[in-house]
């Protein structure tokens, strides 16, 4: 294996654990305005001198919110606001000064979807640069270093061959066998990583509300609850539910929906008239509503979602009536405004959009 010349800058909490772990396999430079000391790579004393002659230069440097976003106190009445980008900006405008075409550049650093593009790509003149956000928890980094779940890469096009094959060859030097690689468009990778994060959030969030509720009861033991949550791998624990789009959880489909079907475009109400009642095999090709081109449903599985629950029946002004069942969603005018409620929800003088 031949060893790469590496250049990191921001040797912090993350940064110093994941130049250590490079340089065990590589020769490591490293540059921080705190003064750091790393176990198996040097320090150097600027900007320009950890670019001299470097191959990959990494940046790991901070993007910090605002302490009133920090998680100590409720912020739902805050308006929303960016992290602060000001370091990141200053530390790619010096690496412009110095390093060239021949060098790529990978940023660490957490951003929010868009940001690179927007925000960032224009001070990177001179050097390539791929977005490389880190799935890393604090005490536990150079494990995870070495044991991704996955790596994230975000490239301006997302394809897997040039630069992102370059940093892939590299990780392949030190991490795990058959590690995860999810190459992406720069925006596809703020995105994973982001929602990744909240993803966790939330189920911190869940299991702590669990614990709150079981506290107030006085009944309930947090640990039994969240333990048959745990369990339930066939929904919650799953890929169950993470297909993008308007399906389960979106309201009825409204009349100005259309769906394309054997090259025809037909409106909802043509569309159950011709496959309610058959078992036709064709594929819907793509709906405004619920599919995409690239997620196709069978007609069946589009016109025949089946309900388990109590049904409910609803009689139009015209006497024409409708089952459903208490869980289904529907939209509906009251007072002027539109809102998504259960169908148990609705009450007299609703406009309810339903087909």
């Amino acid at each position: 294996m031949k060893k790469r010349k590496i250049g990191f800058i921001g040797v912090g909490k993350l940064g110093k654990d994941a130049a250590e772990v490079m340089g065990e396999k590589h020769e490591v430079i490293g540059y921080d305005v705190a003064d750091v000391k790393g176990s198996n790579f040097e320090m150097v004393n600027s900007i320009s001198d950890v670019c001299k002659d470097r191959e990959i230069i990494f940046i790991a440097v901070p993007t910090p919110h605002h302490e009133d976003y920090d998680g100590r106190y409720p912020s739902a009445h805050l308006p929303p606001k960016d992290f602060d980008y000001s370091i990141v900006k200053q530390v790619l405008n010096d690496v412009n000064k110095y390093a060239t075409k021949d060098q790529l550049v990978v940023l660490i650093s957490t951003v929010l979807p868009g940001t690179v593009r927007r925000e960032l790509i224009p001070l990177c003149n001179n050097f390539r640069f791929i977005y490389n956000p880190y799935l890393i928890a604090m005490g536990t980094v150079k494990w995870d270093m070495i044991n991704p779940e996955m790596m994230i890469i975000g490239t301006e096009d997302g394809t897997t061959t040039g630069d992102a094959k370059e940093l892939i060859d590299f990780y392949k030097t030190f991490v795990v066998e058959n590690s995860r690689y999810e190459v992406g468009t720069w925006d596809e990778a703020e995105c994973i990583k982001i929602f990744y994060n909240t993803f966790i959030s939330t189920k911190i969030g869940l299991v702590n509300m669990i614990q709150d509720v079981a506290e107030k009861s006085g009944n309930i033991n947090a640990d039994v609850v969240a333990n048959a949550i745990k369990r339930s791998t066939y929904r919650i624990v799953s890929p169950m539910y993470l297909t993008p789009g308007m399906g389960d959880g979106g309201g009825c489909v409204l009349p100005s929906f259309n769906v394309k079907i054997n090259n025809e475009v037909l409106n909802i109400e043509n569309f159950y008239k011709k496959f309610h009642n058959t078992n036709e095999d064709y594929l819907v090709e793509s709906a405004n509503y619920t599919c995409t081109t690239k997620n196709q449903k069978k007609v069946f599985d589009v016109t025949k979602r089946k309900y388990k629950d109590t049904l409910y029946t609803l009689i139009t002004e015209t006497g024409k009536k409708i089952k459903l069942t208490k869980d289904h969603l529907v939209p509906v005018e009251r007072k002027r405004k539109r809102i998504i409620i259960r169908v148990d929800e609705i009450v007299y003088g609703d406009k309810v959009f339903i087909l």
